[in-house]
C-alpha cells in the first residue's frame, strides 16, 4: 500500500492540517529518504523522514500508513523517531534555554538613556 506523504503527515498529526502539511513539504521542509519530494509523493513503510518544524528536526521511521487521523495515541504507533534525533534535540532546547539566560541585560531594545546617547553621538550640533 502506499499513501500521499501530505496525508501520512497529517494522519500522524505532525501538522493540523492536510494544507500545512503539503506546504511545509512545498518548502522544503520535509526530505523523504534524504531527498526533496512533493506533497504526491509515494510514502511506504520503512522510509525515514527528516522533518523541520520550527527550531526542532525530528528524523522518523515510518511503521505503518493511515489515511486517517485517529487519537494521539494510535498516530504515535505510525512512526518511530530515531534516539539520535531524540538526543540531537534535547541538547540544542537545552542550548536554547542557556542562551536565554545568559542574555545580559540591555542588549535589546535601546533605553530612553541609551536613545538621548546615541542621538547625541550621531546628531551635529
Amino acid at each position: 500500500m502506499v499513501i500521499r506523504l501530505d496525508k501520512w503527515l497529517w494522519a500522524a498529526r505532525f501538522y493540523k492540517t492536510r494544507s500545512q502539511a503539503s506546504d511545509a513539504v512545498k518548502t522544503g521542509k520535509v526530505y523523504v529518504n534524504g531527498q526533496r519530494c512533493k506533497p504526491g509523493h509515494g510514502l511506504t513503510p520503512g522510509n525515514v523522514l527528516v522533518i523541520h518544524k520550527g527550531y526542532d528536526q525530528k528524523t522518523v521511521v515510518v511503521h505503518a500508513l493511515s489515511v486517517l487521523r485517529g487519537p494521539a495515541s494510535v498516530a504515535q504507533q505510525l512512526y518511530e523517531e530515531t534516539m539520535e534525533s531524540q538526543q540531537c534535540r534535547e541538547k540544542e532546547n537545552q542550548l536554547r534555554q542557556l542562551s536565554i539566560a545568559q542574555r545580559p541585560r540591555g542588549e535589546g531594545r535601546p533605553t530612553k538613556r541609551a536613545r538621548r546617547q546615541i542621538h547625541r553621538f550621531t546628531e551635529p550640533d
